[in-house]
């Protein structure tokens, strides 16, 4: 009966988190459902209902039966429905789009149609979209959130609290000692930078900032910490939007399908997948950048990898590009994919259970230079496609969805970009990795830096979101290969294939490991 009584209450109390009021007899009968399971699954299975009862948009915030047995019922099925699916590719232009919703604070898909040439005010309206998502969680962080009031005493003397401004709140007055400002790192005038947000900009003054962690490119979302007066913020800190780990992020989806593809529901909590994913030890996934396979060298290399590898199937060999140097002769790099497909002859284990994916970089050809990429022309893959069935060609970037892992995929030569673009190179250059990563994961977002410097379709921004954050992001940048982890997620590079004598990364999802491979100059094949 105590364990009941203690299940009840921690019942109340996260629904109260989430805005619900439960009656005792419907808390009693949540309990007695959730009894069965292990503290840690319980608490799984309770968050999970408080998603879908958001995603049931409730007319009030009482909470009936009623409601709670749908939840349940459709979290049962979650999973077991046609659009299950064990390895999926998503393409980037199918991404769904989501808008946060300010009055009932959550995100709502947003169906309307996208195109390539779109509307005008598309050019601001994806920035606004981006800020909206960095604002709500910081909002929702420990720094920024109201004091919680314990047995009548605030808790700020454990964590000093701030409160966040806008950019109109310091245009109103002459001066303000403390204020902190998100908004966008912009130069609207030669040499001077601005912090702008949807109620106006700030002139900053940068002489004297502390730079946190990361790459702080013109373009990016910053927090700026300072004193303002005279029109200006004198800066004293200079950060990113906190980050948030997945669990947290994913409450304010619902249950439905934020990641993309067949499936209605959310594959995360899949108990099917979850136990699929557990116990398909040997499974792993192979990542192979600068993949030019217009030289023999990287041909030989490739008739390695595939005899090697046709022992034991891994479930995909992501190939990512530029396969040819930069030419304007489509049908050089159709020749070159038909050789690829005679590489692969004999191996008729690999070509039977195994996806060979094809990720473009922006020096293919026949698409420009803007993300998403749309992936290579069947025409140019004919013969590839036909040799090796289970062949998919992919958008720039794309999503995987292994069991429940989710994973980005994206071919792009950042490092470059950043320290190239960076108003403040970060000193300690031998953890620059963990700066590459943190800019990711705080900003939410692919290539968070200007348009100039990386455009991207205005209408099709949301597949470069990183929002709840995936699993592993997997950059394809010729830069030095790495592998950090943070707030859950794993960013890895893969480095170039041709410049690091045939090194590729091997993921393997059972235990979320990375493995350094390399194909050795000495390998005989038949």
């Amino acid at each position: 009966m105590d364990e009941i009584a203690q299940l009840r209450r921690r019942i109340t109390t996260s629904f109260k988190l989430c805005g619900f009021l439960i009656r005792s007899e419907n808390s009693n009968f949540l309990a007695e459902q959730l009894l069965p399971f292990e503290a840690a699954e319980r608490e799984k299975w309770l968050t999970v209902i408080t998603e879908n009862l958001q995603g049931q948009k409730l007319s009030t915030p009482h909470v009936e039966r009623e409601a709670l047995e749908k939840a349940i019922n459709e979290l049962n099925r979650v999973g077991l429905d046609e659009g299950e699916t064990v390895f999926a590719v998503i393409d980037a232009f199918t991404v769904p789009r989501y808008r946060y919703n300010t009055r009932i604070k959550k995100f709502e898909r947003d169906t309307q149609s996208r195109r390539l040439l779109t509307q005008p005010r598309m050019k601001s309206d994806y920035l606004q979209q981006r800020y909206a998502m960095l604002l709500q969680k910081t909002l929702r962080h420990d720094l920024f959130a109201p004091a919680v009031i314990q047995d009548g005493v605030a808790a700020e003397a454990q964590t000093k609290k701030f409160k966040l401004q806008y950019a109109e709140n310091l245009l109103a007055t002459s001066h303000m000692k403390e204020a902190v400002v998100l908004g966008l790192l912009t130069q609207l005038k030669e040499g001077k930078f601005y912090v702008e947000d949807p109620t106006g900009s700030v002139q900053l003054d940068l002489s004297g900032a502390r730079y946190h962690a990361g790459f702080f490119c013109e373009g990016c979302f910053v927090l700026a910490e300072g004193s303002y007066a005279n029109g200006v913020l004198k800066v004293d800190g200079l950060g990113f939007p906190p980050a948030e780990v997945a669990s947290s992020s994913r409450a304010f989806f619902g249950t439905g399908n934020t990641w993309g593809g067949e499936s209605a529901k959310l594959l995360k909590y899949s108990p099917r997948l979850q136990e699929l994913e557990r116990t398909n030890t040997e499974t792993t996934l192979v990542f192979l950048s600068d993949v030019r396979l217009d030289l023999p060298i990287v041909q030989e290399k490739l008739r390695q990898l595939f005899v090697g590898y046709d022992s034991c199937p891994p479930q995909a060999i992501v190939l990512m590009g530029p396969f040819t140097a930069s030419t304007r002769q489509h049908h050089e790099l159709r020749q070159h994919l038909d050789a690829l497909a005679a590489l692969a002859a004999g191996c008729e284990q690999l070509k039977k259970q195994t996806d060979l994916i094809l990720v473009p970089s922006t020096e293919d050809p026949t698409a420009p230079n803007i993300l998403p990429r749309a992936p290579l022309p069947e025409c140019l893959a004919a013969g590839l496609l036909k040799a090796w069935p289970r062949t998919q060609l992919a958008t720039n970037p794309c999503r995987l969805q292994y069991c429940t892992q989710q994973i980005v995929v994206c071919r792009l030569d950042l490092m470059a970009k950043f320290c190239r673009n960076t108003l403040h190179f970060p000193p300690d250059t031998a953890h620059i990795e963990q700066h590459f990563a943190r800019t990711l994961v705080c900003q939410n977002h692919l290539v968070p830096i200007h348009p100039i410097a990386m455009p991207v379709h205005w209408d099709y921004d949301p597949a470069l979101w990183l929002y709840p954050l995936p699993d592993l992001i997997v950059m394809g940048d010729s830069c030095q290969s790495f592998a950090s982890s943070q707030h859950g997620c794993m960013v890895l590079n893969t480095g170039s294939f041709v410049k690091s004598k045939f090194a590729f990364k091997v993921y393997i999802p059972a235990t979320r490991s990375v493995e350094d491979s390399e194909i050795p100059g000495d390998m005989e094949v038949s």
